[in-house]
């Protein structure tokens, strides 16, 4: 079969993935809850998140028989999970800020500042960075909805990683957390993700989970039933005096740290490393990139990094498969972009990373072979529902590691262009 008429194929498979509902359980008050933005639940399959006292513990994917009682079929199950008793919050969190960057997404934006001002912290404040802006929506929006509890500040050159670095220089908090305008915080959020820095002084950054919002397009329910975007429920620190002998390549596999749309620093460690490199991140030819530079730019000066499943957001997934194309293409421009950026802005930390490379390429193998053999959830294998990964989709991703290098330099071009003619310097970003 050609690679043409194999792609055909896959978008065929592709289009036939039902909607999966999306819900929540909490053992403690047995009450079943739809995901936000979700109807009540019904009877077919449904993606449920488990909790116990408020946090998130786990999550299974069940089925509703039709004439079911969901909360009956669904709390059954849930308690079955054997979900982990979760250990006391410490606190108080310290004063944070949140940054959001955005472009041209007034309306998302609106949703995902609505669950941010919900939110238990005590202490906070919220900047909204208005990237590249070509309209006023977005200022408009802030300044009649949000104007006593949100900054407005516009930042004209293009990129996630200039957007990011011109709200790490307007917070004010001794933590700053960042997260996207397509998503929906956990009431708990903030707090969650913040709280570990007031209990450890070593800490220099935190990531939380990331949860599907909707199931409602093959692409969502593709994405996530493949891993998505979470790291599990298990709560993780990682510790650069202490390198993880799971973890191969430690620290340089920074996606296995988390994602920016659920991430925080200590305000002064990240101003110490220099934020984020301006040529990584989406919006600029580099395509991604620039939350992974940030957790290994940290680790690299000795602080520690938490995972927390605690900290939860609801991301709203890319909905088609040209979305998906999209993403694929730029997940592996991103890193290899990243990896690029480290070494032109830490070469010391070239030797380091070439005496991981052997165990880390061996450790890949290993992987890629379960993989191809139909185990686990990863890209390329089957996931429990048999929904396969489409070749199609880790052909470019290959690609775009192929190109994230030479993305990486042309997007450091264009932002001298930007910086000595006001302009971008290249079409392409």
């Amino acid at each position: 079969m050609s690679r043409t008429a194999r792609t055909r194929q896959e978008i065929r498979r592709f289009l036939d993935i039902d909607p999966v509902q999306v819900a929540e359980f909490d053992l403690d008050d047995g009450v079943l809850r739809p995901g936000p933005g979700s109807a009540p639940v019904t009877h077919g399959e449904v993606f449920v998140l488990v909790r116990r006292g408020g946090r998130p513990v786990g999550s299974f994917l069940g089925r509703v028989p039709q004439g079911s009682d969901p909360t009956a079929v669904l709390g059954a199950a849930a308690r079955r999970s054997g979900a982990p008793a979760v250990a006391p919050r410490p606190g108080p969190p310290p004063y944070t800020t949140v940054v959001i960057a955005t472009r041209e997404r007034a309306g998302r934006l609106a949703h995902a500042l609505d669950s941010m001002l919900a939110q238990d912290h005590p202490d906070f404040e919220i900047v909204v960075v208005d990237n590249a802006p070509v309209t006023d929506a977005t200022r408009d929006v802030v300044e009649r909805k949000y104007a006593e509890r949100v900054r407005y500040v516009r930042e004209p050159v293009p990129g996630l990683a200039v957007a990011h670095n011109t709200g790490v220089a307007a917070a004010r908090g001794k933590v700053i957390a960042f997260t996207d305008d397509d998503v929906v915080a956990d009431p708990r959020w903030l707090t969650e993700l913040t709280v570990p820095f007031a209990a450890d002084p070593r800490l220099g950054c935190a990531t939380g989970l990331i949860l599907p919002a909707r199931l409602r397009t093959p692409a969502q329910v593709l994405l996530e039933s493949h891993g998505g975007f979470a790291k599990g429920f298990t709560p993780r620190t990682y510790d650069p005096a202490r390198p993880p002998a799971d973890e191969p390549l430690f620290p340089f596999t920074a996606g296995r740290f988390g994602s920016g749309a659920n991430m925080a620093f200590r305000t002064g460690a990240l101003r110490a490393v220099g934020g984020f490199d301006p040529a990584t991140g989406a919006g600029t030819a580099a395509r991604g990139g620039d939350d992974l530079y940030g957790f290994v730019r940290v680790l690299a000066q000795g602080h520690r990094l938490h995972y927390t499943p605690y900290a939860l957001v609801w991301h709203h997934h890319r909905e088609t498969w040209r979305d998906l194309e999209t993403q694929a293409y730029g997940y592996g421009a991103g890193l290899t972009a990243y990896l690029t950026a480290i070494l032109v802005n830490r070469p010391a930390l070239l030797p380091a990373f070439v005496a991981r490379l052997p165990r880390g390429l061996s450790h890949a193998r290993s992987l890629t072979a379960a993989r191809d053999a139909g185990r686990g959830g990863a890209p390329g294998g089957h996931d429990d529902r048999g929904h396969p990964w489409p070749r199609r989709l880790s052909r470019l991703q290959r690609r775009g590691m192929l190109h994230g290098p030479v993305g990486y330099l042309r997007a450091r071009r264009a932002l001298r262009a930007f910086a000595t003619t006001g302009r971008d310097g290249d079409e392409r970003l």
